[in-house]
Protein backbone atom coordinates (compact mmCIF):
# COMPACT_ATOMS: atom_id res chain seq x y z
CA UNK A 1 0.00 0.00 0.00
CA UNK A 2 2.60 2.38 0.53
CA UNK A 3 5.05 1.78 -2.23
CA UNK A 4 5.27 4.36 -4.83
CA UNK A 5 5.82 1.49 -7.42
CA UNK A 6 2.54 0.35 -6.84
CA UNK A 7 1.09 3.87 -8.23
CA UNK A 8 2.52 3.60 -11.16
CA UNK A 9 1.52 2.37 -15.12
CA UNK A 10 2.19 2.67 -18.54
CA UNK A 11 1.01 5.61 -21.08
CA UNK A 12 1.24 5.91 -24.33
CA UNK A 13 2.48 9.43 -25.29
CA UNK A 14 -0.34 10.01 -27.78
CA UNK A 15 -3.15 9.58 -25.44
CA UNK A 16 -2.17 12.09 -23.40
CA UNK A 17 -4.20 15.04 -24.92
CA UNK A 18 -2.86 17.85 -26.20
CA UNK A 19 -6.42 19.78 -26.47
CA UNK A 20 -9.20 20.22 -24.62
CA UNK A 21 -12.72 18.35 -25.93
CA UNK A 22 -14.57 20.85 -27.91
CA UNK A 23 -17.46 21.34 -26.83
CA UNK A 24 -16.36 21.02 -23.43
CA UNK A 25 -18.65 18.57 -22.48
CA UNK A 26 -18.29 16.10 -24.93
CA UNK A 27 -15.42 14.16 -23.53
CA UNK A 28 -15.22 10.84 -22.32
CA UNK A 29 -16.74 10.75 -18.58
CA UNK A 30 -16.12 6.96 -17.11
CA UNK A 31 -18.48 6.49 -14.00
CA UNK A 32 -16.97 4.14 -11.81
CA UNK A 33 -18.56 3.00 -8.54
CA UNK A 34 -15.28 3.69 -5.84
CA UNK A 35 -16.51 0.11 -3.54
CA UNK A 36 -17.34 -2.35 -6.65
CA UNK A 37 -14.82 -0.81 -9.40
CA UNK A 38 -17.65 -1.60 -11.45
CA UNK A 39 -17.61 1.19 -14.58
CA UNK A 40 -19.85 3.19 -16.94
CA UNK A 41 -19.13 5.02 -20.36
CA UNK A 42 -20.54 7.62 -20.87
CA UNK A 43 -20.02 11.78 -22.09
CA UNK A 44 -19.33 14.26 -19.52
CA UNK A 45 -22.81 15.75 -20.21
CA UNK A 46 -24.64 12.75 -18.48
CA UNK A 47 -22.83 13.05 -15.06
CA UNK A 48 -26.26 15.39 -14.41
CA UNK A 49 -27.79 11.50 -13.98
CA UNK A 50 -25.68 10.78 -11.00
CA UNK A 51 -26.38 14.14 -9.11
CA UNK A 52 -29.46 14.06 -6.85
CA UNK A 53 -31.64 17.41 -6.14
CA UNK A 54 -30.08 18.75 -3.06
CA UNK A 55 -26.59 17.57 -3.41
CA UNK A 56 -24.12 20.28 -3.63
CA UNK A 57 -21.65 20.57 -6.33
CA UNK A 58 -18.29 22.09 -5.30
CA UNK A 59 -16.33 23.77 -7.61
CA UNK A 60 -12.65 25.95 -7.59
CA UNK A 61 -12.95 28.96 -8.71
CA UNK A 62 -9.21 30.17 -9.20
CA UNK A 63 -8.23 31.44 -12.12
CA UNK A 64 -5.02 30.82 -13.98
CA UNK A 65 -2.66 33.77 -14.29
CA UNK A 66 -0.48 34.87 -16.98
CA UNK A 67 2.80 33.41 -14.76
CA UNK A 68 5.58 33.19 -17.50
CA UNK A 69 7.31 36.57 -17.58
CA UNK A 70 10.20 37.26 -19.90
CA UNK A 71 12.53 40.20 -19.50
CA UNK A 72 16.08 41.04 -19.78
CA UNK A 73 18.96 42.18 -17.18
CA UNK A 74 20.30 45.54 -17.68
CA UNK A 75 23.67 44.02 -19.14
CA UNK A 76 20.99 42.53 -22.27
CA UNK A 77 21.09 38.81 -21.37
CA UNK A 78 17.56 37.29 -21.54
CA UNK A 79 15.67 35.95 -17.82
CA UNK A 80 12.27 33.89 -18.09
CA UNK A 81 10.36 34.03 -14.72
CA UNK A 82 7.55 32.10 -13.81
CA UNK A 83 5.19 33.51 -11.19
CA UNK A 84 4.43 30.96 -8.24
CA UNK A 85 2.79 32.82 -5.51
CA UNK A 86 2.07 36.04 -4.00
CA UNK A 87 4.23 36.84 -0.86
CA UNK A 88 2.63 39.09 2.12
CA UNK A 89 4.64 41.66 0.84
CA UNK A 90 3.43 44.07 -1.65
CA UNK A 91 4.14 43.67 -5.17
CA UNK A 92 6.38 40.73 -4.23
CA UNK A 93 6.19 37.41 -5.78
CA UNK A 94 7.66 34.13 -5.27
CA UNK A 95 9.00 33.04 -8.62
CA UNK A 96 11.18 30.51 -10.68
CA UNK A 97 13.98 32.30 -12.52
CA UNK A 98 15.53 31.36 -15.65
CA UNK A 99 18.61 31.11 -16.07
CA UNK A 100 19.25 30.52 -11.92
CA UNK A 101 22.57 30.56 -11.51
CA UNK A 102 23.19 34.45 -12.55
CA UNK A 103 20.53 36.07 -10.75
CA UNK A 104 21.63 37.05 -7.83
CA UNK A 105 19.54 39.38 -5.14
CA UNK A 106 19.50 42.96 -6.29
CA UNK A 107 19.46 42.17 -9.54
CA UNK A 108 17.41 44.22 -11.60
CA UNK A 109 14.70 43.31 -14.98
CA UNK A 110 13.09 44.65 -16.87
CA UNK A 111 10.03 43.24 -18.27
CA UNK A 112 9.03 46.24 -20.29
CA UNK A 113 8.91 49.64 -20.58
CA UNK A 114 6.46 49.99 -17.85
CA UNK A 115 7.37 47.00 -15.36
CA UNK A 116 10.70 46.04 -13.74
CA UNK A 117 11.49 43.72 -10.79
CA UNK A 118 14.19 43.56 -7.69
CA UNK A 119 15.15 40.21 -6.60
CA UNK A 120 14.83 41.31 -3.03
CA UNK A 121 15.83 37.20 -1.84
CA UNK A 122 17.23 34.26 -3.08
CA UNK A 123 15.38 31.06 -1.24
CA UNK A 124 16.57 27.38 -0.05
CA UNK A 125 14.52 25.78 -2.49
CA UNK A 126 16.23 27.98 -5.77
CA UNK A 127 13.10 30.24 -6.56
CA UNK A 128 13.64 33.94 -5.73
CA UNK A 129 11.21 36.67 -4.62
CA UNK A 130 10.58 39.77 -6.84
CA UNK A 131 10.07 42.70 -6.29
CA UNK A 132 8.07 44.36 -8.85
CA UNK A 133 7.61 48.09 -9.64
CA UNK A 134 5.97 50.06 -11.89
CA UNK A 135 2.45 52.02 -12.50
CA UNK A 136 -0.49 49.60 -13.12
CA UNK A 137 2.03 46.27 -12.19
CA UNK A 138 -0.84 43.73 -12.74
CA UNK A 139 -2.53 45.34 -15.81
CA UNK A 140 1.07 44.87 -17.26
CA UNK A 141 1.80 41.47 -15.83
CA UNK A 142 -1.71 40.23 -17.95
CA UNK A 143 -0.68 41.87 -21.25
CA UNK A 144 2.78 40.65 -21.46
CA UNK A 145 2.58 37.14 -19.80
CA UNK A 146 1.79 34.00 -20.83
CA UNK A 147 -0.47 31.25 -19.69
CA UNK A 148 2.11 28.72 -18.56
CA UNK A 149 0.48 24.87 -19.43
CA UNK A 150 1.59 21.75 -17.87
CA UNK A 151 5.18 20.55 -19.32
CA UNK A 152 3.49 17.52 -21.17
CA UNK A 153 1.21 19.63 -23.38
CA UNK A 154 4.13 20.25 -26.27
CA UNK A 155 1.18 22.52 -28.12
CA UNK A 156 0.42 26.12 -27.61
CA UNK A 157 -3.30 26.44 -27.15
CA UNK A 158 -4.82 28.84 -29.53
CA UNK A 159 -7.10 30.69 -26.65
CA UNK A 160 -6.08 31.13 -23.28
CA UNK A 161 -10.17 30.75 -21.86
CA UNK A 162 -9.35 27.05 -23.05
CA UNK A 163 -7.31 26.03 -19.94
CA UNK A 164 -9.85 28.67 -17.35
CA UNK A 165 -13.37 27.00 -16.26
CA UNK A 166 -16.32 29.19 -17.27
CA UNK A 167 -16.51 30.25 -13.47
CA UNK A 168 -12.73 30.94 -12.57
CA UNK A 169 -12.79 34.66 -11.25
CA UNK A 170 -10.16 34.35 -8.39
CA UNK A 171 -6.24 34.97 -10.20
CA UNK A 172 -3.97 33.12 -8.47
CA UNK A 173 -3.82 29.59 -10.37
CA UNK A 174 -0.51 28.89 -12.09
CA UNK A 175 -2.27 25.58 -13.11
CA UNK A 176 -6.12 25.30 -13.74
CA UNK A 177 -8.48 22.68 -11.35
CA UNK A 178 -8.40 20.68 -14.26
CA UNK A 179 -12.20 18.85 -13.70
CA UNK A 180 -13.80 21.78 -13.79
CA UNK A 181 -12.65 22.17 -17.58
CA UNK A 182 -15.55 20.01 -18.59
CA UNK A 183 -18.64 22.27 -17.74
CA UNK A 184 -19.85 24.42 -20.20
CA UNK A 185 -22.80 27.32 -18.74
CA UNK A 186 -25.55 25.37 -20.46
CA UNK A 187 -24.04 22.12 -18.23
CA UNK A 188 -24.13 24.33 -15.20
CA UNK A 189 -27.40 25.66 -15.34
CA UNK A 190 -29.14 22.45 -16.52
CA UNK A 191 -27.49 21.52 -12.80
CA UNK A 192 -29.14 23.93 -11.09
CA UNK A 193 -32.87 23.49 -12.59
CA UNK A 194 -32.46 20.35 -11.65
CA UNK A 195 -32.30 21.16 -8.15
CA UNK A 196 -28.74 21.23 -7.35
CA UNK A 197 -26.50 23.84 -5.08
CA UNK A 198 -23.39 24.76 -6.78
CA UNK A 199 -20.90 26.11 -4.14
CA UNK A 200 -17.46 27.90 -5.28
CA UNK A 201 -14.36 27.29 -3.20
CA UNK A 202 -10.95 29.02 -4.07
CA UNK A 203 -7.74 27.20 -4.15
CA UNK A 204 -4.38 28.21 -6.11
CA UNK A 205 -3.40 25.10 -7.73
CA UNK A 206 0.68 25.82 -7.20
CA UNK A 207 3.06 23.93 -9.67
CA UNK A 208 3.70 21.15 -7.26
CA UNK A 209 0.46 19.37 -8.43
CA UNK A 210 2.68 18.26 -11.17
CA UNK A 211 5.14 17.46 -9.00
CA UNK A 212 6.25 13.21 -9.22
CA UNK A 213 6.82 11.48 -6.03
CA UNK A 214 10.53 10.48 -5.81
CA UNK A 215 10.32 8.86 -2.75
CA UNK A 216 9.41 4.84 -2.33
CA UNK A 217 7.63 4.59 0.53
CA UNK A 218 4.67 7.15 -0.01
CA UNK A 219 4.58 8.37 3.56
CA UNK A 220 7.98 9.96 3.18
CA UNK A 221 6.60 12.20 0.73
CA UNK A 222 6.74 16.04 1.69
CA UNK A 223 3.63 17.43 -0.48
CA UNK A 224 3.38 21.17 -1.69
CA UNK A 225 1.01 23.80 0.33
CA UNK A 226 -1.42 25.95 -1.39
CA UNK A 227 -3.94 28.60 -0.71
CA UNK A 228 -6.85 28.04 -0.07
CA UNK A 229 -10.17 29.98 1.07
CA UNK A 230 -13.74 29.15 1.65
CA UNK A 231 -16.78 31.47 2.62
CA UNK A 232 -18.15 30.77 6.09
CA UNK A 233 -21.74 30.49 4.34
CA UNK A 234 -20.46 28.36 1.74
CA UNK A 235 -18.86 26.12 3.97
CA UNK A 236 -22.55 26.19 6.46
CA UNK A 237 -24.51 25.28 3.23
CA UNK A 238 -22.43 22.19 2.59
CA UNK A 239 -22.46 21.06 6.30
CA UNK A 240 -26.66 21.08 6.25
CA UNK A 241 -26.50 19.19 2.89
CA UNK A 242 -23.91 16.88 4.79
CA UNK A 243 -26.29 16.45 7.60
CA UNK A 244 -29.53 15.61 5.61
CA UNK A 245 -27.61 13.22 4.43
CA UNK A 246 -27.29 14.55 0.95
CA UNK A 247 -24.20 14.18 -1.17
CA UNK A 248 -21.18 16.73 -1.49
CA UNK A 249 -19.90 16.31 -5.09
CA UNK A 250 -16.55 17.60 -5.60
CA UNK A 251 -15.20 19.32 -9.07
CA UNK A 252 -11.27 17.92 -8.82
CA UNK A 253 -9.12 16.99 -6.19
CA UNK A 254 -8.04 20.60 -5.13
CA UNK A 255 -11.44 21.02 -3.98
CA UNK A 256 -10.84 17.98 -1.42
CA UNK A 257 -8.10 19.25 -0.42
CA UNK A 258 -9.74 22.43 0.64
CA UNK A 259 -12.78 20.70 2.00
CA UNK A 260 -10.79 17.89 3.83
CA UNK A 261 -8.59 20.48 5.31
CA UNK A 262 -11.56 22.93 6.38
CA UNK A 263 -12.99 18.94 8.25
CA UNK A 264 -9.54 18.87 9.67
CA UNK A 265 -8.50 22.46 10.89
CA UNK A 266 -11.47 23.92 11.00
CA UNK A 267 -9.99 27.12 9.42
CA UNK A 268 -11.82 28.52 6.28
CA UNK A 269 -8.66 30.59 4.88
CA UNK A 270 -4.87 29.32 4.75
CA UNK A 271 -2.76 27.03 3.25
CA UNK A 272 -3.13 23.23 2.76
CA UNK A 273 -0.23 20.96 2.89
CA UNK A 274 -2.80 17.78 3.55
CA UNK A 275 -1.54 14.65 2.21
CA UNK A 276 -4.37 12.23 0.94
CA UNK A 277 -3.30 8.71 0.37
CA UNK A 278 -4.64 5.27 1.05
CA UNK A 279 -6.17 4.56 4.00
CA UNK A 280 -7.39 8.20 4.52
CA UNK A 281 -11.18 8.67 5.58
CA UNK A 282 -12.79 10.99 4.37
CA UNK A 283 -14.87 13.84 6.46
CA UNK A 284 -16.82 15.38 3.97
CA UNK A 285 -16.76 14.65 -0.16
CA UNK A 286 -19.04 11.52 -0.80
CA UNK A 287 -18.64 11.89 -4.58
CA UNK A 288 -15.65 12.70 -6.60
CA UNK A 289 -14.98 14.25 -10.46
CA UNK A 290 -11.65 14.26 -11.36
CA UNK A 291 -9.25 13.60 -15.01
CA UNK A 292 -7.30 10.67 -15.25
CA UNK A 293 -3.53 11.35 -13.15
CA UNK A 294 -0.05 11.08 -13.26
CA UNK A 295 1.56 7.95 -12.75
CA UNK A 296 3.17 8.10 -9.47
CA UNK A 297 1.35 11.46 -8.37
CA UNK A 298 0.32 12.96 -5.05
CA UNK A 299 -3.51 13.01 -7.20
CA UNK A 300 -3.15 9.12 -8.21
CA UNK A 301 -2.55 8.48 -4.60
CA UNK A 302 -5.85 10.84 -3.80
CA UNK A 303 -8.10 9.10 -5.81
CA UNK A 304 -7.22 5.34 -4.55
CA UNK A 305 -7.57 6.45 -0.96
CA UNK A 306 -11.16 7.53 -2.36
CA UNK A 307 -11.76 4.13 -3.97
CA UNK A 308 -9.31 1.55 -3.81
CA UNK A 309 -5.69 1.31 -5.07
CA UNK A 310 -6.33 -2.28 -7.31
CA UNK A 311 -9.91 -0.55 -8.78
CA UNK A 312 -8.65 2.85 -9.67
CA UNK A 313 -5.34 0.73 -11.18
CA UNK A 314 -7.70 -1.58 -12.78
CA UNK A 315 -10.16 1.12 -14.23
CA UNK A 316 -6.60 3.40 -15.68
CA UNK A 317 -6.02 -0.10 -17.67
CA UNK A 318 -9.84 -0.39 -18.93
CA UNK A 319 -9.32 3.72 -19.51
CA UNK A 320 -6.02 2.88 -22.01
CA UNK A 321 -7.99 0.25 -23.63
CA UNK A 322 -11.09 2.34 -24.43
CA UNK A 323 -8.81 5.24 -25.63
CA UNK A 324 -9.64 7.61 -22.97
CA UNK A 325 -7.63 11.02 -23.00
CA UNK A 326 -5.20 11.49 -19.96
CA UNK A 327 -4.27 14.36 -17.72
CA UNK A 328 -5.01 17.85 -17.77
CA UNK A 329 -6.94 18.65 -21.38
CA UNK A 330 -7.76 14.76 -21.16
CA UNK A 331 -11.02 12.26 -20.23
CA UNK A 332 -13.00 12.49 -16.92
CA UNK A 333 -14.15 9.94 -14.09
CA UNK A 334 -16.47 10.09 -11.83
CA UNK A 335 -16.17 8.33 -8.74
CA UNK A 336 -19.12 7.59 -6.70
Amino acid sequence: MYKISDYDYDLPKEMIAQTPAEPRDECKLMVLDKKTGDTEHKIFKDVIDYLEPGDVLVVNNTKVIPARIYGQKTTGAKVEILLLEKTEEKNSWKCLVKPGGKIKVNTEILFSEKLTGIVTHHNNDGSRIIEFVGEDIWNEINRIGETPLPPYITKKIDDDSKYQTKYAKKEGAVAAPTAGLHFTEELLQKIRDKGIQIEEVTLHVGLGTFRPIDVEDIRDHKIHEEFYEVKQETYEKIKKAKKEGNNIVAVGTTVVRTLESIALDDKLMGKTGIYIYPPYKFKIVDKLITNFHLPKSSLLLLVSAFSDKEIIMKSYEEAKKENYRFFSFGDAMLLK
